[in-house]
């Protein structure tokens, strides 16, 4: 009998047993992380009826996230690697028991819609603590598993099964709290990270990338300072971050497929998960033929047509006219995806991946949770479609401004 990391499909793209027991049980986690968003705008809407506590949710996440983001780069870089996940993927776990609680029917009839509301923010404010660490720790810990020569390779891989994940997890949510319950819809949110740690264990722990003797704030001045000095990747996070905390729409989901599409919560999964499929679709055609020149044009113009994207998901009231302007945007992230994870796979060495990728984490973090809270605010003070055309036009403000003022992001290659 073939072992599963002997599976056809599987092992094509393998490069070694435990990079490929890692992909697997990084697939599994994300999975059950991704139906989350899903499960809990849907249910904190039906709670509240609040488009600014949508807004909230990702400010919930973000707070702890970045507070914590580069005293956990130094911890990564300090760390069994292994074992820090584990940790953290426990650590998720017990979260998601609390949330399988605080979003069921019993607690939303035992207290207030007011109480239910926050005990699932504070939960989730777990989850960003817990991931300012597991962000850094996976990106880190990949580098440990493979040969120097396969890395760039394997960063592809990585990138498309979290993709993978992230278009199961929500999409199967959807389905999960149309024809059951939130409750029955927590159950999967509660094994596959179960799972996820199993395999972990297989893997055999690594040794510690840096022995340095720095104290955590001098660690964090390392971060920063080796992110100031790299002007190619310190540009490109700038221009992401900008570009999503306006652009982004995801927050405000719930409210577009309840409110204006009449799509449920099996239609909201799709629509969470378009934009994954854009980044699936875009990151399997560039790996196999990647940007060889012109990179950082092409990011200005794949910024430009997010914008435009996210104006025609605005503008429109069809169903499929917005699952496709989302996953349009999501080949236009894709493409950013890969050439700033690219530039961070080249040029960052491996006793600074921690610390690197807690600043990275950091813009990233930026960009989604405070770009959630950014567009809940502003459905509340401006309204649902306007504040979304607001958000558009500030992308494509974003790509034009940069296009013109900064030619050395124009002209940037690699």
């Amino acid at each position: 009998m073939k072992r599963w990391y002997q599976i056809p499909f599987l092992s094509q793209f393998a490069i070694n047993t435990e990079f490929t027991t890692y992909i697997v049980a990084r697939i599994l986690f994300i999975a059950g992380l991704r139906m989350t968003p899903v499960l809990l705008g849907w249910r904190l809407y039906q709670i509240t009826g609040s488009k600014l506590a949508l807004g909230i949710l990702g400010l919930s996440e973000v707070i702890p996230a970045i507070a914590l983001a580069l005293p956990a780069g130094v911890r990564v870089d300090r760390s069994d690697k292994r074992k820090l996940l584990i940790t953290c993927m426990g650590l998720y776990l017990v979260l998601m028991a609390g949330l399988t609680v605080a979003t069921s029917d019993w607690y939303t009839k035992q207290y207030s819609n007011n109480i239910a509301a926050w005990t699932i923010y504070f939960l989730i404010a777990g989850t960003g603590a817990v991931r300012a660490y597991s962000g850094a720790a996976f990106n880190a810990f990949l580098a440990q598993l493979v040969p120097t020569g396969s890395l760039v390779k394997a960063a592809s891989i990585n990138s498309i099964a979290w993709l993978i994940a992230a278009v199961i997890g929500p999409a199967f949510a959807g389905l999960l709290m149309g024809y059951t319950n939130i409750t029955v819809a927590f159950i999967p949110v509660l094994l596959l990270p179960a799972v996820a740690i199993i395999l972990f264990k297989r893997i055999t722990p690594k040794p510690i990338s840096w022995q340095g003797n720095a104290k955590t704030w001098e660690g964090v001045k390392e971060g920063l300072h080796f992110v100031w000095n790299q002007k190619a990747l310190l540009s490109v996070m700038t221009l992401d971050m900008f570009a999503v905390l306006f652009g982004g729409a995801v927050a405000l989901l719930p409210a577009f497929a309840n409110d204006i599409l009449k799509v449920g919560p099996q239609g909201l999964g799709w629509l969470v998960a378009a934009t994954y499929i854009g980044n699936f679709i875009a990151l399997v055609w560039f790996t196999k033929r990647p940007l060889k020149k012109k990179q950082g044009k092409a990011l200005l113009i794949v910024v430009a047509g997010f914008g435009l994207c996210i104006l025609v998901f605005a503008l429109s009231k069809s169903y499929w006219l917005s699952f496709f302007a989302l996953l349009a945007s999501g080949l236009f992230d894709g493409v950013s995806i890969i050439i700033r994870s690219t530039i961070v796979q080249l040029f960052v060495p491996d006793e600074m991946r921690g610390r690197v990728s807690a600043v990275n984490s950091m813009f990233i973090n930026s960009s989604n949770e405070l770009g959630q809270f950014e567009s809940g605010v502003a459905a509340a003070a401006m309204g649902l479609v306007p504040s979304v055309i607001f958000g558009g036009c500030m992308t494509l403000l974003v790509a034009i401004v940069t296009w013109v003022k900064h030619p050395t992001i124009r002209k940037f290659e690699y």
